[in-house]
C-alpha cells in the first residue's frame, strides 16, 4: 500500500482516490437525468394542476381550513375528557393549544412523535396528572384514534362495494369494548389486581433472593393512581363522540380540498384515500410522512375517488398545505407564545419531580423490607 504523500506546501497529505470513485458521479448524473425525465413526463399533469390551483374556490378553501380547526379542537376535547376521568380538569383552550404544539412537533421534527408524546406528557403532568394517569391518557387517546381510522377505512371499503373481512370488523369494534371493560374492571376491583401482582412478585423475588413483599409498595401506588380514573358510560360516550368529530372533520377537510380545486370525488374513494394516507403517515421515514403521504393521496384519489391525476395532485397539495403546513405554522407560533418561555421552569420542575418520585420510590422500597 502506498502511503499518501505529504503536501510540500505544508497542508494535508493528498488522499489517493478509491477504485470506484467514479460511481458517485454516475449516480449523480443518473439522479439528475431521472428528475429531468420525471419532470418532462409529469409536466402536462403539473401544468393542469397549477391551472386548477389558480382557479381555486376560496369559499371551499376557507371551509377546508375551518374543518381542520374543528378536527384538532375535537382531539383536544378527547384529551380533556380523558383527563377529567382521571381527576384532572383542564380548560379546552389549553388542551387545544397543547394539541397544536404537539402536532407541529410530530409533523416537522425528526422522530417527531417522540418529542410530541414527551411534550404532551410533560404538560399533563404540570396540570396535576399522576404518571399513570398521564400515560393512560396518551395510550387511550391513541387507541381510540386508531380504531376510528380503521372504521373509516372499513366504511370506505363498504361504500365502494369491496369485501370486508368480518373478523377484521369484529376485532376493530371489540378492541374498544375490551379496553373499556378492562379500565372499568381495574378501577372497580383493585384488590384483585393487587393479589395477582403479589402472586407474581413473590415468585420473582424468590428467584432474586429478595423478601417476598419487595416491590409491592410501587404496585399499590400505581393501583391507587389507576383507581382514581373513574370512566363512566357518559365519559366514554362523550369521548367517542368527540373522537368521531375529530376524524370526520379531518375527512371533510380532504373532501373540501377536492371541491376547492373543482373536483367531484366519490365519497368512498375519499374515505379510502384518507385512511391510506394516515396509515402511511405512521411510518417513521420522514417528518409528517412527507412525499410518502402525498404520493399515497395522489394515487388513491386517482384510482378510488375517480378524479383526474392533475386534480388529485392539486387536491393533495391543498389538503397537505392546510393539515400539514398551516397546522405546523400555527402550532409553532402557539408553542413560542405559550410554552417556550416556560422551558427553564419546566426543567426545574422536571428535576424536582424526578427527585420527589425517587424519594417516594426509595421510601416504598424500604417500607417493603421486613
Amino acid at each position: 500500500m502506498v502511503a499518501p504523500q505529504p503536501d510540500p506546501r505544508g497542508g494535508e497529505p493528498d488522499r489517493p482516490r478509491g477504485r470506484w470513485w467514479w460511481l458517485k458521479w454516475v449516480a449523480g448524473v443518473a439522479l439528475v437525468g431521472l428528475l429531468i425525465g420525471e419532470g418532462v413526463y409529469l409536466w402536462p399533469r403539473l401544468h393542469d394542476s397549477w391551472l386548477a390551483l389558480t382557479e381555486i374556490h376560496w369559499g371551499w378553501l376557507a371551509a377546508c381550513v375551518a374543518a381542520q380547526a374543528v378536527s384538532l379542537s375535537g382531539y383536544g376535547r378527547v384529551q380533556k375528557q380523558l383527563l377529567h376521568a382521571g381527576g384532572v380538569d383542564v380548560a379546552q383552550r389549553t388542551s387545544v393549544a397543547v394539541v397544536y404544539a404537539s402536532t407541529a412537533m410530530a409533523v416537522t421534527l425528526p422522530a417527531g412523535q417522540v418529542f410530541s408524546t414527551a411534550f404532551t406528557y410533560k404538560q399533563t403532568r404540570r396540570w396535576g396528572a399522576s404518571p399513570v394517569v398521564a400515560s393512560w391518557q396518551l395510550a387511550i387517546s391513541g387507541v381510540i384514534a386508531g380504531i376510528g381510522l380503521a372504521l373509516i377505512g372499513l366504511a370506505g371499503a363498504l361504500l365502494v362495494g369491496g369485501s370486508v373481512n368480518a373478523v377484521t370488523l369484529a376485532l376493530s369494534v371489540a378492541g374498544l369494548a375490551v379496553l373499556i371493560v378492562a379500565v372499568r374492571y381495574v378501577s372497580a376491583h383493585p384488590d384483585t389486581i393487587e393479589s395477582a401482582a403479589r402472586w407474581v412478585l413473590v415468585r420473582v423475588n424468590r428467584v432474586r433472593s429478595k423478601p417476598p413483599e419487595t416491590g409491592m409498595g410501587g404496585v399499590r401506588e400505581t393501583l391507587a393512581q389507576l383507581e382514581s380514573v373513574q370512566v363512566g358510560k357518559r365519559d366514554w360516550m362523550i369521548t367517542a363522540c368527540w373522537s368521531a368529530v375529530h376524524r370526520v372533520a379531518d375527512v371533510a377537510c380532504l373532501l373540501l380540498a377536492c371541491w376547492a380545486i373543482g373536483a367531484q370525488p366519490q365519497l368512498a374513494g375519499v374515505l379510502i384515500a384518507f385512511a391510506a394516507g394516515k396509515a402511511v403517515a405512521t411510518i417513521p421515514l420522514a417528518p409528517g410522512g412527507l412525499v410518502f403521504v402525498d404520493a399515497t393521496l395522489i394515487a388513491t384519489l386517482t384510482t378510488a375517488a375517480a378524479i383526474s391525476a392533475s386534480q388529485a395532485v392539486a387536491a393533495a397539495f391543498v389538503y397537505r398545505a392546510v393539515s400539514f403546513i398551516l397546522v405546523a405554522i400555527v402550532g409553532w407560533v402557539v408553542f413560542a407564545f405559550l410554552f417556550r418561555e416556560h422551558q427553564h421552569e419546566d426543567l426545574e420542575y422536571d428535576v424536582e419531580l424526578e427527585r420527589r418520585e425517587q424519594r417516594e420510590g426509595f421510601g416504598s422500597e424500604h417500607r417493603d423490607q421486613p
